[in-house]
């Protein structure tokens, strides 16, 4: 019996209400014909996203749903993408928000960067990057949130906080990923923290950023707070 082929990448996009954004960007992704499959993980949106997603995957077999009975947040939902790429045998797991803030067509640029590196973190903060549309004083929030990280991680990322990322899913198996704890944005501060701490690849590439144009941001005080803290448990533990 022959050996069958390993699959290259898995697209990981979490939802929640997203049910004019998502099919969107399932669509876009897949009229670009990569080298990639689809994942949503959708927590069990009110808004029938889930529902409208599994409609797309079984018109085409390169689009996967995982349904969660409950809103588990972007962390958990991002650990269990994780979990299904290897062990559905993918190569490498990028990730993405489901809302069109990030464009499709920067996903070749990251598949080529993971050539040479183990995490490719999408940055608007260096030449070529930057935000569309946003309002003046929550560009001025992400821009001392993402300086705050990085002064007291000294980690080489200019967008630590930034959801548009990259890994090889060979660096994964080797993550202690159970150690993971945040479930907002600060997964992202996270990951690259641990990547980067435990000596792997880590690159960045410039992305433009385009403020969501449907449904609602899921930013609130609560993920700022947990950022701030998880910043502060990654200082102590080093």
């Amino acid at each position: 019996m022959s050996t069958p082929p390993i699959k290259s990448n898995l697209l990981l996009i979490p939802t929640y209400n997203e049910r004019t954004s998502a099919p969107m960007l399932a669509d876009a992704v897949l009229k670009l014909e990569l080298d990639l499959d689809l994942l949503f993980i959708d927590d069990n949106s009110p808004d029938g996203t889930g529902e409208i997603l599994d409609h797309i995957a079984d018109r085409d077999p390169r689009v996967q749903v995982i349904h969660r009975t409950e809103k588990m947040g972007l962390g958990s939902a991002y650990l269990a993408g994780f979990s299904h790429s290897l062990k559905t045998g993918y190569q490498n797991s990028i990730c993405m928000d489901a809302d069109l803030s990030h464009n499709p067509e920067d996903l070749p640029r990251f598949i080529s960067a993971l050539e040479k590196q183990d995490l490719v973190s999408g940055s608007r903060y260096i030449k070529d990057g930057g935000i569309i549309n946003w309002p003046l004083p929550r560009l001025l929030l992400s821009k001392a949130a993402a300086g705050y990280a990085r002064l007291l991680t000294r980690m080489p990322f200019t967008d630590p906080t930034g959801g548009f990322n990259a890994y090889r899913n060979e660096m994964l198996a080797r993550l202690p990923l159970t150690d993971i704890r945040s479930q907002g944005y600060s997964f992202q501060i996270e990951m690259k923290h641990l990547a980067w701490k435990q000596g792997f690849r880590v690159g960045e590439i410039p992305i433009l950023f385009t403020e969501r144009r449907e449904g609602k941001s899921k930013m609130s005080a609560g993920i700022i707070h947990e950022a701030l803290w998880i910043v502060w448990k990654l200082v102590m533990k080093r």
